[in-house]
Order: structure tokens, then C-alpha cells, then sequence
């Protein structure tokens, strides 16, 4: 199997691997007193340090979550609720107005961990959200931005979005965006489980060069361990010391108060492992990693005249991930697509990981403007740490026949609904 789905989770490196079965032998509960414990506990507090680093933060922000979703729905919820309450307790202005910081802005196209978790909170706390658009390739549109911060930034309870985004590649404006937040006195979320090993990610280095008071501006930065050679099952949101969250787990205490429970020792060992190793090779593997993204490209463009790109096209490392590669394949259904090649050997996806079976148009090339036949016709190829020309040779082999398949497989789908 030719595995290009990157973006849905990477294979584990062997260095996490082994720091894994290390870590497994290792007995005690971090949170008890007696050696046994506090060897634990030593090996998780050099390992929360070690991630940290990786993210430019301190070892005391970052906050060990079962995956990226349970960081995401952590920051998102527990702002909201935090910035509710705080807002719940304030005294009246003398206009008898009351800052209810029910709002939460959300650009268009974001991953469905955000957008459910946002639609919970409109469907059960009373939160309102306010959409931002994208442009056509899928950027956050500031402009929009900055006139909803400027227009009531005392109702609006946090902003939340994507580094990267996770299916057409687009890099947001992610410092420009913390710094509009933090001149709104607004906390700001980004999820950056796209970006994290895909690109350098300095959380104090954001908030220095915006000028963020505390509790503003980049506050929460959301990340996960399997999109980066890590193991499944662990994630970490970074927490500034100046942001207060209501917590979604109650119990010991652990981690702040923010998020109680006997923390997996193991899982994070090899998640620090894997940052490590991949924050050291960051330069050099991203560098191969879009080489064959533009090699590939460049023979779907040949194999498939019709084939349109998504996302950012310019050029230079800030427009685009470097392992992604997103087309529409007009007259195709992406499915169809992705199960040919699948036959053919060859591990692509249509979207989100998270999505998967649904039949649906990407939610993200709608938000673009893009036709729903655009949408509906969707495949995201993304290459990791062990791809090779091979892997990108055996892609574009097998695509001319798939898609002609495909394109028979959707004219003959549409002939018989007329038919009917």
C-alpha cells in the first residue's frame, strides 16, 4: 500500500516507538508520593517540557488531553464558559447594557471538531455565532474580522480557528489575527493540529509580537501527537498562565485544575519523543516533504488537464503545508475516486479523517465559493515524513484509470437520476 493520507494520522516513528515500550514499564501513578509515583511523575514533567519547547511555551502550559478534539472542545468550551461567568459576575455598566460575551466568531471551512463543538454550545448554553467568510482559496478574510472586533468586542467571548487549514492546505493569518484579538482585549484560539510538524509554531513569540495583554490574543493553541509520528490517544492544548478555563473533566486536580484524571505517562513519552525528533528535523523534512507536493501536482496537471488545485497556490512556504495537495476532479465523485485508487493500492482521502463515510460536499470548498460538483468531487492527497518519489510515481500511475473510471462511474450516475 502506497500511503498518502498524511493528514489523517502518519505512521508512528520508531524513536516514539521505542520511548513508548520504554515508558510502559515505568510503575507508578504520577500523582502519588512514594518513589515509584514520583519516578512517574518525573518522566511526565520532562515530557510535558519537552513538547513545550517544541511550541515555544512552558512545560506549566501545556495540558495533556486525550486527542486534538478533546483540546479543541476543552479551549472553545472552556473560554466560552469562563468569559461568560466573568461576564455574568461584572457590574452593570451605568447604561444598564450588560457585556453578555455571547459570540463566538468562527471563519467558514474550519474542521468539524470546531464547528460541533460551537454548534453544542448555540444548541445548549445560548452561545451565538457570527461566521467569518473565506476567500477564494480559503483565507480568512481580516477585513470582516476587524470590523465585528471593532463593532462589539464586549459581547464577543472568544475567536477560534485554524493555522492550516486541514483539507486544501491554506496557511490563515494567524499572527495578524492574534494581534487583532489582542487589541480587542478578545482570547483567540487556533487549532494547530494541521500545521503542528508542518510548521515552526512559537506561541510566546506570537503573543511577544502582538503585544498581548493577559487573557487576550493567543491564549489557546490546540495540538495532537498521531498527526506528527506520535501515538494515538494523546493531545495537548497550551494554555497561557494568564487565561482562565472551566474545565469539561472534574475530579483530582491534575494539570491546573483543567483537566483532572491520572495522566498517561507512556503516551506522553512518546509524543515528546516524536516532537523532538520532528522539531529537529523540521527545516529539511518539510523542504523534501514540498518538493514531492510540487512534483506531484505538476503530474496531476499533466495526467488530468480538467483537475483543479485548492488552496493557496502562490509560491513560498507560507501560503500552502508543504505536504498538502488538494484537487476537485470535475464529473467525478471524490469517493469513487478514492476507492479506485484504494484498488489500485494507493491510500489517499476526500477530506477530514473525522468525516469519513459521510457522503457529503467538503463543507470547506463551499465555504470558498466553489460549485457543489467542486465540492463534490474532492481529493486531498497529503505526503508525511515517509513519503518518497516512489509514493508520488505510484499516485500518479494509477490516477489516469481511476479517473476515467470515476468520470464514467458519475456521467452514468447522473443519466439514470434524468432518466427518472
Amino acid at each position: 500500500m502506497v500511503y498518502l493520507d498524511h493528514a489523517a494520522t502518519t505512521p508512528m516513528l520508531p524513536e516514539a516507538i521505542d520511548a513508548l515500550t520504554a515508558a510502559l514499564a515505568v510503575v507508578g501513578n504520577p500523582s502519588s508520593i512514594h518513589s515509584a509515583g514520583q519516578q512517574a511523575k518525573r518522566l511526565l514533567e520532562e515530557s510535558r517540557e519537552r513538547v513545550a519547547a517544541t511550541l515555544g511555551a512552558d512545560g506549566i502550559e501545556v495540558v495533556f488531553t486525550g486527542n486534538g478534539t478533546e483540546a479543541v472542545n476543552l479551549a472553545i468550551k472552556g473560554l466560552w464558559w469562563q468569559r461568560r461567568t466573568a461576564a455574568a459576575s461584572a457590574a452593570e455598566p451605568a447604561d444598564g447594557s450588560s457585556p453578555a460575551r455571547r459570540r463566538i466568531l468562527m471563519p467558514a471551512g474550519e474542521h468539524h471538531a470546531t464547528i460541533d463543538t460551537v454548534e453544542w454550545l448555540v444548541a445548549h448554553e445560548g452561545a451565538e455565532v457570527v461566521e467569518l467568510p473565506l476567500d477564494e482559496v480559503g483565507r480568512l478574510r481580516l477585513d470582516v474580522l476587524a470590523d465585528e472586533l471593532e463593532r462589539g468586542a464586549e459581547s464577543i467571548a472568544l475567536v477560534t480557528m485554524l493555522w492550516a487549514n486541514n483539507e486544501v492546505g491554506t496557511i490563515e493569518p494567524v499572527e495578524e489575527v492574534a494581534r487583532l484579538t489582542a487589541r480587542a482585549g478578545v482570547p483567540l484560539h487556533v487549532d494547530a493540529i494541521a500545521a503542528y510538524g508542518q510548521l515552526p509554531i512559537d506561541f510566546h513569540g506570537i503573543r511577544r509580537a502582538t503585544d498581548a495583554p493577559r487573557g487576550s490574543g493567543l491564549v489557546a493553541l490546540s495540538v495532537s501527537a498521531h498527526k506528527i509520528g506520535g501515538p494515538a490517544g494523546i493531545g495537548a492544548l497550551v494554555l497561557d498562565r494568564s487565561a482562565a478555563v472551566e474545565p469539561l473533566i472534574h475530579g483530582g486536580g491534575q494539570q491546573r485544575k483543567v483537566r483532572s484524571g491520572t495522566q498517561d505517562v507512556a503516551a506522553a513519552a512518546s509524543f515528546a519523543a516524536a516532537a523532538e525528533i520532528v522539531a529537529d528535523r523540521l527545516d529539511a523534512d518539510t523542504a523534501r516533504m514540498a518538493a514531492l507536493r510540487d512534483r506531484l501536482i505538476a503530474g496531476v496537471a499533466d495526467a488530468v488537464p480538467e483537475a483543479r488545485l485548492s488552496g493557496d497556490a502562490g509560491a513560498g512556504a507560507s501560503v500552502r503545508l508543504p505536504g498538502n495537495a488538494h484537487f476537485s476532479f470535475p464529473g467525478c465523485e471524490g469517493d469513487s475516486l478514492l476507492f479506485l485508487l484504494d484498488a489500485a493500492g494507493v491510500a489517499v482521502s476526500t477530506g477530514s479523517a473525522c468525516q469519513a463515510g459521510v457522503p457529503e460536499p467538503s463543507h470547506v470548498l463551499m465555504a470558498m465559493g466553489r460549485s457543489e460538483a467542486d465540492a463534490r468531487g474532492a481529493l486531498r492527497i497529503t505526503i508525511g515524513h515517509g513519503s518518497t518519489d516512489a509514493d508520488v510515481d505510484a499516485f500518479l500511475a494509477a490516477l489516469p484509470a481511476a479517473h476515467a473510471q470515476a468520470a464514467r462511474a458519475g456521467l452514468a450516475a447522473r443519466a439514470t437520476s434524468f432518466d427518472r
